[in-house]
C-alpha cells in the first residue's frame, strides 16, 4: 500500500496486483527489491469485445488467477469493479453509505476495511483507516504543510517526516530510523512519499 490509495493483492509469492481503493486495477506485476513492479512474464488473457460492457476489454487472467467483474446489470456503484481474484470475493461500500466511504473496496476475503468518513479532517477523510484489526493514522491538516495527510502511523509503527523549516529537499521526506515497507499483521505496508 502506498499512500493509502493503492492497495496491492499478492496472488501467490511472485505476483502482485495493484488495485485502486475503488476497485480497479492499476497494474500487475513481480516486484523488484525497491518495491516497484516488474512486467509479468506469464500468461495474460482479456475479455473479449463480445462480453459484458461493465469489464469488455479487462484483464481476465493473469496466470491461474481469473479475475471476475460486476457486471452492467449490478447496481450501479459495483458496475465494472473487481468482484473476484481467483478464491478472493471483493465487496463494496454501498452508495447508501457515507460519500468519503461510498464505492471504496469494504472487504477482500477474509480481510476488512474502513476508511475515515467525510466528517473526518480534510488531509485523511476518505483514507484508509483500518486494514484488518491494524489502526492506520495519518497527520492532519493543522499539522505542518510538508506532511500533512501523511501516514504517522500503522499498528505499532510510527512514521516522521522532515518540516517545512528543514532543508527545503528534505521537507516531507520520511526521517530516517522508519521502515518503508513494515510487515503488520501479516500484511506488508510499502509508504511511498
Amino acid at each position: 500500500m502506498g499512500s493509502a490509495d493503492v492497495i496491492t493483492y499478492e496472488a501467490d509469492k511472485t505476483l502482485l496486483i495493484n488495485i485502486s481503493k475503488d476497485g480497479n486495477i492499476i497494474g500487475w506485476g513481480i516486484e523488484d527489491s525497491w518495491g516497484k513492479l516488474l512486467k509479468y512474464m506469464g500468461r495474460e488473457a482479456y475479455y473479449s469485445s463480445t462480453d459484458d460492457s461493465a469489464f469488455r476489454g479487462k484483464i481476465k487472467y493473469i496466470g491461474m488467477f481469473q479475475i471476475t467483474y460486476y457486471a452492467s446489470y449490478d447496481d450501479q456503484i459495483l458496475k465494472g469493479k473487481i468482484k473476484s481474484i481467483g478464491s478472493a470475493n471483493f465487496d463494496y461500500y454501498m452508495s447508501f453509505e457515507d460519500e468519503a466511504i461510498r464505492g471504496k473496496i469494504k472487504d477482500i476475503g477474509a480481510t476488512a476495511f474502513s476508511y475515515y468518513p467525510s466528517f473526518d479532517n480534510e488531509a485523511y477523510k476518505g483514507k484508509i483507516r483500518t486494514v484488518g484489526s491494524t489502526n492506520i493514522t495519518y497527520y492532519a491538516s493543522f499539522d505542518d504543510k510538508a506532511y500533512k495527510g501523511k501516514v504517522k502511523s500503522i499498528g505499532n509503527f510510527n512514521f516522521t517526516y522532515y518540516s517545512s523549516f528543514d532543508r527545503k529537499e528534505y521537507a516531507g521526506s520520511m526521517k530516517p530510523g522508519a521502515s518503508y515497507s513494515p510487515y503488520v499483521d501479516g500484511v506488508k505496508y510499502l509508504i511511498i512519499n
